[in-house]
């Protein structure tokens, strides 16, 4: 199952908090010295994410809340289905509730799209990647997400592998000297990618000895013509590359995925998805 990293999430968690209680829940007197129960339920159908950060938020407010997990991230849920379980003190289940759902809601549907497009692209050998167009503070969660759905991360940020795209390859003098510049700096795990718009760039960028070419922008018949070429190349210099598509249409994965590419990149599951309709429920009578 995909990890969440308590370092990270903690401070996060804490600021979105106090985003939304402020200076205080002005409610708090009317729930004072109470115990109540709720739990989670789902109205749609798709795929569950976001249960791993119910404890680690409702303890910040009050460690006395207990949460009962009953469906884990990354698991299919069905319409009313009962996902999780709290009970502890009231304020804190109310002054949490809304934080939590809105970023279970938020992740459940990007879990939820990304499970759509992968399953389109099953037996093809192809996986799904996302990218970096993600929410600004959200992004380490937004690819948590993605994960959950069965998709795959691509860089989490500039620092995790070197993409050069048209502009760095026009100022750098071209695809070799962008190539070189870069693998004369970088530390020697990084990878390095470069987004290709033309076959003649592709080429080049594999002579260059670049460990993946990102093509952009190319139809299916484009492709199927320029991957076997590529090949070749990296044959004859004895070296592996992953060839990437992006600017892909989620209606045309399985087209795409027939020409004999490694990856396709998309932003679709975090910049087009909906919300899964989750909502908690109090149960009455319990103090």
């Amino acid at each position: 199952m995909p990890s969440l990293f308590p370092l990270q999430l903690e401070p996060m968690l804490r600021a979105w908090l106090a985003e939304d209680l402020g200076r205080g829940d002005l409610t708090l007197p009317a729930l004072a010295g109470a115990q109540g129960r709720a739990h989670w339920l789902t109205r749609q159908a798709g795929v569950f994410c976001g249960g791993g950060l119910v404890e680690p938020l409702f303890r910040l407010l009050d460690p006395a809340v207990q949460v009962r997990l009953l469906v884990a991230d990354g698991e299919a849920v069905q319409p009313d289905q009962r996902l999780l379980d709290l009970e502890g003190p009231a304020a804190a289940l109310v002054a949490g509730e809304r934080t939590a759902l809105n970023l279970a809601m938020r992740l459940s549907g990007i879990a939820t799209a990304t499970a759509a497009l992968v399953a389109e692209l099953e037996g093809t050998g192809v996986r799904l990647a996302d990218t970096r167009k993600t929410t600004p503070g959200l992004r380490t969660l937004e690819k948590y997400a993605v994960r959950c759905g069965g998709g795959l991360n691509h860089r989490l940020g500039l620092d995790d592998a070197a993409m050069l795209k048209e502009n760095h390859l026009a100022w750098a003098g071209g695809v070799a000297a962008a190539v070189a510049a870069v693998r004369a700096e970088a530390p020697w795990p990084a990878r390095v990618i470069v987004e290709a718009e033309t076959a003649a760039e592709a080429e080049a960028a594999v002579q260059a000895g670049a460990d993946a070419v990102l093509l952009d922008g190319f139809v299916p018949e484009a492709l199927a013509a320029v991957v076997p070429a590529l090949r070749q190349l990296a044959f004859q210099r004895g070296q592996a590359v992953v060839l990437e598509a992006s600017g892909v249409q989620p209606q045309q994965l399985r087209a795409y995925a027939a020409t004999g590419i490694d990856l396709i990149s998309s932003s679709a599951p975090v910049t087009r998805s909906p919300w899964l309709d989750l909502s908690m429920r109090f149960d009455p009578g319990w103090v």
